[in-house]
């Protein structure tokens, strides 16, 4: 694309990453109905995904997608596409390592195809990226917002391309690490909890069957979720100093310390891929709205990801403001103003603080070494697993079908 000086947006996208591109294709019936102009902003290069194949590799990175979210992805008419690279969740199991408590979920108690699905994060953005080429969008990539300001009813953003964008509506989706947030003096609350997610993929001796583990340890919680083959992406929580010794062995002893950590529940580990390790901290933007600007995804709120529910959260704010949007053109009512915005953020607050809480209480629970609590704690999963409608409510707000 040829960058222009100047440009008048309607909407302004920092970030073209997953939560970015989904919002930006979420907009496609705005753009085609009301002539909506739509600016995207990413700082990576973008690969063409005509040109290039795909290439499936055991070391790619992969999100969990609750069936809310296959929804949400229908409506957009991409599910399909992304579903060709997905492995099923068809059962949730959660257990605690030296108690008897144990709690499952499946997806034919909920009537439901799927509990959620697994796909590989390069394998979502090439679908995302494909559906955006369709449309009268203009991207400017790779670029860097290097000031943003608000002006007018909006806001101003300088590129490092050269071009100035002058947006009704700023949405940032660029993450927590820009400084943009910064820049426009938008704090940010910071709960350190002092654990460091390993993050690998690994491959069992046996087929996995669609179900997806929970394990909490003394150490912190291991995830596992089912990927294509018998392969699963691991997410093993260390406190902050115990990982950089496992980083740093042989695959055959990594592998022997995941095995006595986790058990022999979901058979034996035969493999091991690359391993990456970042730090966990619960933050949450003080702001999530101002005239003309709107914050989504880790930008808004980066969270734990022992109960997968980071990317399904941002996609169910994406969903949100585009109702809202949609509900302001239909009105006469400019993008950016705060009745516009704040109709986003009620439907945003309830849902947002229930995740958060749900999610940080989880860690904290299972995260006190105390005899008694370990024993309630068994008690607890034990009940929940016999009481069905509790277990299935729990479930289907975890799937993002309820709120």
């Amino acid at each position: 694309m040829t960058a222009v000086s100047s440009r008048q947006v309607d909407v302004a996208i920092v970030g073209g990453g997953l939560v970015g591109a989904s919002l930006a294709c979420a907009l496609a019936p705005l753009i085609e109905r009301h002539g909506l102009s739509v600016a995207v902003v990413e700082v990576a290069p973008m690969l063409d995904v005509a040109a290039t194949p795909w290439q499936p590799s055991f070391d790619a990175r992969s999100s969990a997608i609750a069936q809310g979210s296959a929804e949400r992805f229908r409506a957009m008419g991409l599910w399909d596409a992304m579903a060709e690279q997905a492995a099923t969740i068809q059962r949730i199991h959660v257990s605690e390592k030296g108690r008897l408590g144990v709690t499952r979920l499946t997806a034919a108690e909920l009537g439901q195809p799927a509990l959620g699905h697994v796909i590989p994060n390069a394998w979502i953005g090439r679908v995302l990226h494909r559906r955006l080429a369709e449309l009268p969008i203009e991207w400017h990539c790779p670029a860097n917002v290097e000031s943003i300001v608000p002006e007018g009813e909006g806001y101003r953003l300088a590129l490092s391309n050269g071009c100035t964008l002058q947006a009704g509506l700023a949405v940032l989706a660029d993450g927590g690490r820009s400084g943009l947030k910064e820049q426009l003096g938008i704090a940010s609350d910071a709960t350190p909890y002092d654990q460091v997610a390993l993050i690998a993929n690994v491959e069992m001796s046996h087929p996995h069957d669609g179900v997806a583990y929970e394990r909490f340890t003394r150490e912190g919680p291991i995830a596992l979720l089912p990927l294509p083959g018998q392969q699963m992406a691991l997410i093993w929580t260390h406190a902050v100093g115990r990982e950089a010794a496992r980083l740093g062995l042989g695959d055959g002893d990594f592998l022997a310390e995941l095995q006595r950590a986790f058990g022999d529940r979901a058979g034996r580990f035969r493999r091991v891929g690359s391993r990456h390790a970042y730090p966990l901290t619960l933050v949450t933007a003080r702001e999530a709205v101002r005239p003309g600007l709107a914050v989504l995804g880790n930008a808004a709120h980066s969270l734990h990801p022992v109960a997968g529910q980071g990317f399904n959260l941002a996609l169910r704010g994406v969903t949100d403001l585009v109702a809202a949007l949609e509900q302001a053109l239909a009105e006469g009512e400019p993008l950016g103003s705060m009745l516009t915005l704040r109709d986003f953020e009620a439907r945003r607050i309830v849902d947002r603080h229930q995740v958060i809480r749900f999610s940080d209480g989880l860690v904290r629970l299972f995260g006190i070494d105390n005899a008694l609590l370990a024993h309630a704690r068994a008690a607890g999963l034990v009940g929940l697993n016999l009481c069905g409608p509790l277990r299935r409510g729990l479930a289907r707000r975890a799937m993002g079908l309820e709120r």
